[in-house]
């Protein structure tokens, strides 16, 4: 399966956006896109100006990028949206938010998206009592997403729950950091999604 394999410090500058892919060293001065706040490449700091087809494509990139999907990946997602009742752009960031490996990660078991990713493929973690390996399974209001009990020793888990507060967790997510779980309240909605994402842009790039 294909991807990405360079710097992740790479992506926040392309897209002049900090999107906290490296975990606590986001939070220190050897943040890339602080000292070095322009694009990546030999023309980097050189005058760009996108097409209105290039501001959308860029902000599609981007919640691509964040989430940590491929391009075959985030199409079946906006279809799936697209689909729905209500708005296609808040029901695709709806579902963004509600796979696990996104959960796990908003729930402080982890450090970043990819780090939670790598967790739930290695079988950390359970939904409702089931052991579940697959990233992108949709949680729903009510279930319970706990550590498993022989994975609760590892120090990677313990420091992020340490760390979560300086991040926040968001309203629709209860963690009970004694107990490793976490609970889904509500589903979550678009003010619960704090980084500035203009949807309506991938709407439009999606119904060219």
């Amino acid at each position: 399966m294909a991807r990405y394999t360079e710097s992740a410090c790479r992506i926040c500058r392309r897209e002049n956006l900090k999107m906290y892919l490296k975990g606590d060293r986001c939070y220190t001065d050897k943040c890339a896109i602080e000292r070095r706040p322009y694009p990546p490449g030999q023309h980097g700091q050189g005058r760009t100006k996108f097409s209105e087809y290039g501001v959308q494509l860029r902000e599609k990139q981007k919640v691509k990028r964040m989430y940590g999907l491929l391009e075959k990946q985030f199409g079946l997602f906006y279809a799936r949206a697209a689909a729905k009742k209500g708005k296609p752009g808040e029901n695709l960031l709806q579902a963004l938010e509600l796979r696990l490996d996104n959960v796990v990660f908003r729930a402080g078991f982890a450090d970043t998206r990819s780090e939670a990713r790598q967790m739930v493929r290695h079988g950390h973690f359970v939904v409702n009592g089931h052991r579940v390996n697959i990233p992108s399974y949709k949680v729903n209001m009510g279930d319970v997403i706990e550590v498993r009990e022989k994975s609760r020793k590892i120090v990677r888990i313990a420091e992020a729950l340490e760390t979560v507060d300086r991040r926040g967790i968001p309203a629709w997510i209860e963690t009970d950091k004694k107990a490793f779980k976490a609970t889904i309240k509500t589903l979550p909605t678009r003010e619960d999604i704090t980084m500035p994402i203009n949807e309506q842009l991938i709407v439009e790039l999606y119904s060219k």
